[in-house]
């Protein structure tokens, strides 16, 4: 029991009271800083943006130095991915030989293998042929050797007036001093050929002997290679990637087949004009330039050689004219007319496009690239179509 009511008041009494006066001093101060209690979170807010913002930065970055990585390994790489890319067009090219072997009943392998011989009994033979017609023109150009003479000393004759007048305008200041002579010696030419291009003369016949083997594995192998190509992405998006990469492959094999075929016409209209001009081996000049005008934009200055250099001493000034309407004539209805029809229908790329591939890739693999950049932006289009965040870069891509 807690004793009498007096005893109960007496202990409330001298229970410890709380301190009013601090409770209101308090009370005052949050009245007085209503944003005190928010200070905190508004802080977090701002360290969360600078977190963010560096994140991006640092993602940005990142990007940056990858891309950089990637085109500096791309460089590096450029003998083996110029024979790899290479060696995939020769089994396009192939592929259809080795379907019609196939459905005679002729194993895949024996196939393929049969389709690789011709294939390097072909190009030993066009190589052979080739290599002789320029044997033989190149001993039939000292014939003409007066009438080059004469046409390059009209030239220098020229050059020198112009240099004259320059002199003659910008005086050096020291005119009156002799100049001291100097001599520069340096090694015979072939010797110094051999020693500067020997690297890269051993690298590219060192790819070369790779590709029939390459283009063997690929045409034997070609369905597990399709396959576990599919494979290597989840089971959902399997349907989109094999889509894919059958769109690529109608791409290549529309690339290639428009390319010969807009070449094939070239070639046997230059034949026909370089014969009726009697130009010597029009038939080899006539090839050569047909399917030199393909190369974008080069070919046209490409194609002009050789029947220009065949055509010296033999064609007069109207003859170089016909030439040039010729070549420049076929240039612009291949490039604008048959390529667009032909070839365009599958890759729908854009002209500017198309420009800064030929200028990367020319950049990056030299010759080889200018060839190889049409079907390697076509393919990135075809990529960047099926997937959601590089759509408007396809977009971009396309016509």
């Amino acid at each position: 029991m807690l004793g009498s009511p007096l005893e109960r008041a007496g202990l409330e009494a001298s229970s410890p009271q709380p301190d009013t006066s601090d409770l209101a001093i308090s009370t005052q101060d949050a009245q007085a800083d209503p944003g005190g209690a928010e200070q905190p979170s508004g802080t977090a807010a701002e360290d969360a943006e600078i977190l963010q913002a560096s994140i991006k930065a640092g993602s940005v970055a990142q990007i940056v130095v990858a891309a950089i990585a990637v085109v500096g390994l791309i460089y590096l790489l450029k003998v083996v991915l110029v024979t790899i890319f290479f060696s995939i067009l020769l089994a396009f090219v192939l592929e259809p030989l080795v379907n019609q072997l196939t459905r005679i009943h002729i194993p895949r392998p024996v196939g393929a293998l049969l389709a690789v011989a011709l294939m390097v009994a072909l190009a030993g033979s066009l190589t052979y042929f080739f290599y002789s017609r320029a044997v033989d023109f190149a001993t039939q150009l000292p014939k003409y050797s007066g009438k080059i003479r004469s046409t390059l000393a009209d030239v220098r004759a020229q050059a020198n007036k112009i240099e004259e007048s320059t002199r003659s305008v910008i005086a050096s200041p020291n005119a009156g001093k002799a100049p001291l002579p100097v001599e520069v010696r340096e090694s015979p030419g072939l010797s110094r050929l051999i020693s500067t291009g020997s690297g890269t003369l051993g690298e590219v016949v060192l790819a070369i002997t790779f590709i029939p083997f390459l283009v063997y594995f690929m045409l034997t192998w070609k369905d597990h290679a399709h396959n576990s190509t599919v494979r290597l992405f989840p089971q959902e998006h399997r349907p989109v990637a094999h889509r894919t990469v059958a769109r690529i492959s109608r791409m290549i094999r529309s690339f290639i087949a428009g390319n010969a075929l807009v070449g094939l016409v070239s070639a046997v209209l230059s034949t026909i004009v370089f014969w009726r001009l009697g130009i010597p081996y029009f038939y080899f000049l006539g090839v050569i330039s047909g399917f030199f005008s393909l190369v974008p934009y080069l070919g046209v200055f490409l194609a002009l050689l050789p029947p220009l250099a065949g055509g010296i001493g033999v064609v007069d000034k109207k003859g170089v004219g016909i030439i040039l309407i010729t070549v420049v004539g076929l240039h612009l209805l291949s490039m604008n007319v048959l390529y667009p029809k032909i070839v365009g229908k599958r890759l729908r790329l854009n002209p500017l496009a198309v420009t800064l591939a030929l200028l990367f890739w020319a950049w990056i693999w030299g010759a080889m690239g200018l060839l190889l950049a049409v079907p390697l932006v076509g393919a990135t289009k075809i990529v960047c179509d099926y997937i959601d965040p590089l759509r408007g870069f396809g977009a971009w891509l396309g016509d």
